[in-house]
């Protein structure tokens, strides 16, 4: 049985923003220890990797050499970026993104975390067909513009990597983030050996209020980016029936050589910067599809990044599942003690969770109360089922 790569380092907890930021590196320390306490980091299977630092000539794959420069020269000292207009500062120096000393080597560890575990997925020596980086996903980077919490794009830079190495693959990227990947469609809009799939809220609801289903690519690259915008509210069964009836569809026509998916949960309904309804539940569902659908459609192979999640309560246990999805490894649902210690430990102002699998409850209040609520979401589930018959399916 192949193996499971997990990229790992305490480096991860340097990416930091701040203590009042949303993207809280507690939120990856709390997610190790999970996967510890539940004992998924002694599985035999797995094998453990701490990841390189990507060079400079990496980076430059996805990003424009200036932008680099700057990236390293507010790490170096965030205090030059006082008073610079905000048009020269490449979007660095925001609310969203706040400089802070060693950004540059944080996210360059990010970005290095990934193309590791794509690298020891495409060697097939290592008999690793799956790998996760946790600490990658940093979808919304452009090639010059730091944007929406993220540095560099980690997912780009590694898809590009090894298409290096790898001249004729064909990469399919997925991304399950409420938030619409517009990085990485960005990065691959021109390319056809790259097909783009975006599932996330609506971009009249959300930042960064693009992925609408007009966004097709360009010039050889039209028809390989595919945006699914789903209403706020999309709970599990309408997202896992779309998600079960047009993905594979996608697959089987575009015949990827590996998949990349982008693991965000702030899907959670009850995450604080967003609008959807997914529960834990609804992940360790998506994480089944995702590996069953690696293993039919996409030659075994599997590189996941994580990426969005805001809730430090449920960020921990759905990439716990997910790894234990990716181990074949079923987890009891009570919480281990030692982690419930362990998360009261850190005084997160959030209710201690108790469950690994819950539900949401919200939504059936929401029906309850407005039945016009669930048909509204169910249109727009048919709006886009046309969309990949009429438009997607036809064009790949």
């Amino acid at each position: 049985m192949d193996k499971v790569g997990f990229i790992y380092t305490e480096d991860y907890y340097k990416y930091n923003f701040g203590k009042h930021h949303p993207l809280q590196p507690v939120r990856l320390e709390l997610t190790y220890k999970l996967m510890e306490s539940y004992g998924l980091l002694n599985n035999s299977r797995l094998e453990i990797r701490k990841p390189k630092i990507a060079t400079r000539e990496e980076l430059y794959l996805i990003h424009d050499k200036e932008y680099v420069d700057a990236v390293k020269k507010y790490s170096d000292n965030p205090q030059q970026i006082v008073g610079e207009r905000p048009n020269s500062t490449f979007g660095m120096g925001s609310m969203d993104n706040p400089v802070f000393p060693g950004m540059f080597e944080a996210s360059s560890m990010a970005v290095g975390a990934s193309i590791t575990a794509a690298e020891i997925v495409m060697e097939e020596e290592n008999e690793i067909s799956t790998a996760f980086n946790i600490a990658g996903g940093l979808h919304h980077a452009m090639r010059n513009l730091a944007h929406g919490f993220c540095i560099f794009n980690d997912v780009s830079i590694a898809i590009q990597k090894i298409r290096v190495k790898y001249p004729d693959l064909k990469v399919m990227y997925l991304d399950v983030d409420a938030h619409h990947g517009d990085g990485v469609q960005a990065a691959f809009y021109d390319d056809p050996e790259v097909l783009t799939l975006s599932i996330h809220q609506d971009g009249h609801t959300l930042f960064p209020g693009t992925g609408f289903m007009e966004e097709r690519g360009r010039n050889r690259g039209k028809g390989y980016s595919i945006n699914f915008p789903l209403y706020p509210g999309t709970y599990d069964s309408a997202y896992i029936d779309l998600f079960r009836t047009q993905v594979p569809s996608i697959m089987k026509r575009f015949q990827p050589d590996v998949l990349f998916t982008q693991l965000g949960v702030d899907t959670y309904f009850a995450d604080p910067l967003t609008q959807l309804g997914l529960s834990t539940s609804g992940h360790y569902k998506i994480f089944n599809l995702l590996k069953e659908y690696s293993q039919n459609y996409a030659k075994g192979r599997w590189i996941a990044m994580g990426g969005g999640g805001y809730l430090m309560g449920a960020v921990p246990r759905s990439w716990t599942l997910a790894l234990s999805v990716m181990l074949e490894e079923e987890l009891p649902n009570a919480i281990p003690l030692e982690w419930i210690t362990f998360f009261e430990q850190k005084h997160i102002d959030e209710p201690t969770p108790y469950e690994l699998r819950d539900m949401n409850y919200r939504v059936e209040e929401q029906i309850l109360k407005n039945p016009m609520f669930s048909v509204r979401i169910e249109e727009r589930i048919d709006a886009i089922e046309k969309y990949v018959v009429d438009e997607v399916l036809p064009n790949l």
